[in-house]
């Protein structure tokens, strides 16, 4: 594990949407996490959990009315809420960096790939357009694009998924950022595709030191990716762990549910699907207690009335946390649970990440 300084560091953040004549959504709440050189993170849960305001908001990308960010958010020790769009402009490209979920909608249909990938080299390194136009092509042939040369004079829509989704890996790379941020870059891919990009990711954190924040809810490629796994439920992280020790000792309710979840390709012929019940709308607000309580088969009457807190997991030692009262015990995971199990059934054991069912 990496022991350098933290890249990435951020305390309590907190993301409030406001809405005239509306009660105000808590939409992050209390988020805590860091990420060192060479180091990946995932943060995984349901849609809606948080995942993408959390990162929007380290990026800068919140809109500026009706949104109030609280906290602190560090890159390299430097300050980031708070501070000016200029100072932000300047960072974002260049120290960090973010890949988008959706590349169609991402990149601009009106403009050519060339110009949107050397855009970023001229805002933020000291090339002409010449020399721009030749990191832009080696830029597309490190990240597996064919042709490069020819791809630069051509339009998103001419490109398939998987070629869009890596333009937009090749201008995130395109100066060597420090902190790349990666939310759900494997959505709506086939599982070749996918399986490479995950490895092209990889292979940036592994040669270039990068930290790599991987937001999704697809827990094979956290099994095949990550180094440490934070869960997040309704705005808050309510498991804290080491992928190893996440997929083979799941302690959260909500955790082993997800899970449990995933279609496994060991499996009997016309297994079920445990799924968690209810959906992801079925909350308390976390100061009556736990958020998860009304979808929690291990819910007692304590886990209502004041605010679970997230706290070192006592069964496991400090490199562990749990916001829960009533976890799992080991006794009561199967193996079906194990992280390699997990991988094999997510991966199909080649690395690329089939679809489960949409959470």
């Amino acid at each position: 594990m990496p022991t350098s300084a933290p890249v990435l560091e951020v305390e309590d953040l907190a993301v409030t949407f406001s809405r005239k004549g509306e009660t105000p959504t808590r939409a992050v709440d209390g988020v805590s996490f860091s990420v060192a050189p060479g180091e990946t993170i995932g943060l995984v849960g349901e849609s809606g959990c948080g995942k993408s305001v959390t990162s929007l908001a380290v990026m800068g990308l919140l809109p500026p009315r009706g949104v109030r960010v609280s906290g602190s958010v560090r890159l390299d020790g430097q300050e980031l809420i708070g501070a000016s769009d200029r100072m932000l402009r300047r960072l974002r490209g260049a120290d960090m960096a973010m890949v988008f979920q959706d590349p169609l909608s991402s990149l601009n249909p009106t403009l050519a790939i060339g110009t949107q990938v050397t855009e970023v080299l001229l805002e933020h390194r000291d090339l002409d357009r010449k020399q721009a136009s030749a990191e832009a092509v080696d830029l597309l042939d490190r990240v597996g694009i064919p042709d490069p040369g020819r791809r630069l004079k051509e339009y998103p829509h001419q490109l398939s998924g998987g070629m869009r989704q890596r333009a937009l890996i090749a201008m995130a790379l395109a100066c060597s950022p420090r902190l790349l941020i990666a939310d759900e870059p494997t959505t709506a891919l086939d599982v070749t595709i996918q399986a490479q990009i995950l490895e092209l990711l990889r292979e940036l954190v592994v040669g270039s030191g990068t930290a790599l924040v991987m937001i999704t809810h697809d827990l094979g490629v956290v099994a095949g990716l990550c180094d440490r796994v934070h869960v997040m439920y309704a705005g808050k992280i309510i498991e804290s762990a080491e992928r190893h020790e996440l997929f083979a000792r799941p302690r959260h309710p909500y955790t082993g549910g997800l899970l449990h979840s995933v279609p496994r390709l060991d499996a009997g012929r016309g297994a079920r699907l445990t799924p968690i019940r209810g959906s992801a709308r079925d909350t308390i607000p976390w100061s009556q207690g736990c958020a998860f309580a009304p979808r929690c088969d291990n819910a007692e009457d304590d886990c209502l009335g004041d605010t679970v807190p997230l706290e070192v997991d006592p069964a496991y030692g400090t490199d562990r946390e749990l916001r829960c009262r009533h976890p799992l015990q080991p006794a009561r995971v199967g193996a079906g649970t194990s992280g390699a199990g997990v991988a094999r059934a997510a991966t199909g054991g080649s690395g690329a990440t089939a679809s489960g069912p949409g959470r």
